[in-house]
């Protein structure tokens, strides 16, 4: 959860502000995993935050929906340029790419539970990232 909650803050993910009158912050919860190998023992434990989209209202939490994606096409014609070229290939695995797309419009969220701000409890979070389960 700490190291969720970094990246949130490291890729200003919002800000806290006074909720505005009228608006509707949408909840948001943690969501636990367990991640294992092959035999079943457990690696590491993963801890993320999700908001509760299904709240949203088309038409006023958002307009479309939107996931970036990168297209099998790409990736199959890079395969072949490096397998032509003889280059080397790497993978990586980027934890917080989904933070890349930034929000268009107002969306507010309650604090997350365990890391509410004590000098702001009253306060919500203005998103200005995508996070996981918003439309």
């Amino acid at each position: 959860m700490r190291s969720e909650m970094e990246s949130m803050y490291t890729n200003q993910v919002w800000t806290l502000i006074d909720p505005p009158e009228g608006a509707n912050p949408i909840g948001c919860k943690w969501v636990f995993k367990k991640k294992t190998d092959m035999d079943g023992n457990v690696i590491t434990f993963k801890g993320r935050l999700v908001a509760k989209g299904f709240r949203q209202v088309h038409g006023v939490d958002y307009d479309e929906t939107f996931s970036l994606m990168a297209m099998l096409k790409s990736i199959r014609i890079l395969l072949a340029i490096a397998a032509y070229y003889d280059y080397e290939i790497w993978q990586m695995d980027v934890k917080t790419a989904f933070l890349n797309g930034k929000l268009l419009e107002d969306v507010y969220m309650t604090q997350p539970e365990g890391f509410v701000d004590p000098h702001s409890a009253r306060k919500v979070c203005k998103l200005q990232r995508s996070i996981y389960g918003l439309k």
